[in-house]
C-alpha cells in the first residue's frame, strides 16, 4: 500500500488542476483522492510514468478518446489521429509527474511516458492491490489519475 501522505497526494491533485487551467483556460473539477483496491477506473487511452530511485510504482493518467479530442481542439490541434491521442495522454502524464517531481525532489526519477491505447485486461495485475484514485471532470468528460507510488524504505 502507498505510504504517501495527504499532503503528498495533494501535489498530484494540484498538478492535474493546473494542467487543465493552463492548457484549456478552464478549470477541471478534481475530486478528492480515495484509496481503491483492485478496481481502477480506466479509459480508452492511458499514459504511464514509472518512478524509481527512492520511490517505486507508477502514475497512470487515463482518459476517454472524446475528452482527448476535445483537449486537442482546445489546443488548436487539428490532427486527432490515434497517434496524437496517445501523445496527448502521454504528455499529460509526463507533465503531472514532472510537476510532482519538483515537490518530491531529484530522488524521484521518472521515466518517459508509456502510452497505451485500449488497455489490456490484465491491468489490475500491473497496479499493486491498493492505489490512490483521483477523478477529473472537464466539460462533460471524466478521466482518472491513479497514483500507485510509494517510498522505498
Amino acid at each position: 500500500m502507498s505510504d504517501l501522505s495527504e499532503k503528498d497526494i495533494e501535489i498530484f491533485i494540484e498538478a492535474i488542476g493546473d494542467y487543465f487551467k493552463q492548457i484549456t483556460k478552464e478549470s477541471a473539477s478534481v475530486g478528492v483522492a480515495y484509496l481503491a483496491k483492485n478496481a481502477f477506473p480506466m479509459n480508452d487511452y492511458t499514459g504511464v510514468i514509472t518512478v524509481s530511485a527512492d520511490y517505486e510504482g507508477a502514475l497512470y493518467f487515463s482518459a476517454p478518446s472524446a475528452m482527448l479530442r476535445h483537449l486537442l481542439t482546445a489546443m488548436k490541434e487539428t490532427n486527432q489521429s490515434d497517434e496524437n491521442l496517445l501523445d496527448a495522454v502521454g504528455e499529460i502524464a509526463n507533465t503531472i509527474s514532472g510537476n510532482a517531481r519538483k515537490y518530491f525532489g531529484e530522488n524521484m526519477v521518472i521515466s518517459i511516458p508509456e502510452k497505451i491505447a485500449y488497455l489490456p485486461d490484465n491491468l489490475n495485475e500491473l497496479v499493486r492491490p491498493y492505489a490512490y484514485v483521483i477523478i477529473i471532470k472537464w466539460k462533460h468528460y471524466s478521466a482518472s489519475l491513479i497514483v500507485d507510488i510509494s517510498r522505498k524504505r
